[in-house]
């Protein structure tokens, strides 16, 4: 008589109801965004722990993100609609260039700590696996709370001059998606670009700096000659805060060719940067 078969480990209950985990350098593209939302409570918990860092052991905490572009709204408006006349179109030329530094606040801030983002957290990359796209994304999710406070000194300036928007304004999420796409792409572009190369961390200031007077913050588009303004355009922030201003203050016009070109550069640029960035992720924690 044989000896009843023993079962094999593969049948028993517990190992059948065993889980297997594999962890991967980047992960597989059709997990990866899986990973990614996996990982959002650590999303949340970086950005909450950038903003306490940005304002601590200051006086006045979080009010330097609506006092910065407040007082360069007052530069801009002596230097270009008093000293420069400019025209502004009918518009109180304060709510003409606050309008503008809204989003451009929000770009210049995501982009420029956005792009040392992942060196200031070689510490947590070198000794864990995460889906690194975590960490830009924070720094943008940081500004956007900035820029959420900012709107609100917004409206409040608004109603001082009595500006009303129109319907138009129900339009501003199609623009403030496309800054999102504007500033995600330019964000994970430098971020992978300044783990190899560190001089971007010098670049990127001078660069945004110079971004400041070739965009329309100070200024309306309407001053740039008719021959440039197709050269012009190509900057999608062009697009982004005539937007915003064509939306906000009833009566502005709208170059909506300007516009599509911006949009057209600003997908470019966030679908490059975003396959570079999932190029090079993997060796973050060896190069940097």
């Amino acid at each position: 008589m044989k000896p009843a078969s023993r079962p094999s480990a593969c049948s028993t209950p517990m190992a059948s109801s065993a889980r297997e985990t594999v962890i991967e350098a980047g992960g597989t593209e059709r997990r990866y965004w899986l990973t990614l939302w996996a990982f959002r409570e650590l999303l949340l918990f970086l950005a909450w722990r950038d903003i306490l860092v940005r304002y601590k052991q200051t006086a006045i905490g979080i009010a330097w993100s609506v006092i910065r572009p407040a007082l360069t709204m007052a530069v801009f408006t002596v230097v270009f609609g008093r000293i420069a006349n400019l025209p502004s179109g009918g518009v109180p030329y304060p709510v003409l260039v606050f309008a503008a530094m809204l989003p451009w606040y929000f770009f210049a801030t995501a982009v420029t700590e956005g792009s040392n983002s992942v060196v200031q957290n070689a510490n947590l990359v070198s000794k864990v696996y995460f889906p690194r796209l975590v960490i830009p994304a924070s720094t943008i999710g940081v500004s956007f709370v900035d820029f959420l406070i900012s709107l609100l000194l917004l409206a409040g300036l608004m109603a001082w001059y009595q500006v009303i928007p129109s319907a138009r304004i129900l339009a501003l999420p199609i623009f403030l998606l496309l800054l999102l796409v504007v500033t995600g792409g330019l964000t994970l572009w430098l971020s992978a670009l300044n783990v190899r190369y560190r001089d971007f961390r010098y670049v990127v200031p001078f660069v945004v700096q110079v971004g400041l007077f070739l965009s329309p913050v100070g200024f309306s588009s309407a001053v740039v000659p008719e021959s440039w303004r197709l050269v012009y355009a190509v900057n999608p922030m062009v697009g982004v805060i005539e937007g915003f201003r064509w939306c906000l203050l009833e009566g502005y016009p709208l170059d909506a060719g300007a516009v599509a070109l911006g949009a057209g550069v600003a997908l470019a640029v966030l679908v490059s940067g975003f396959v570079y960035f999932r190029r090079t992720e993997r060796s973050f924690a060896d190069v940097i």
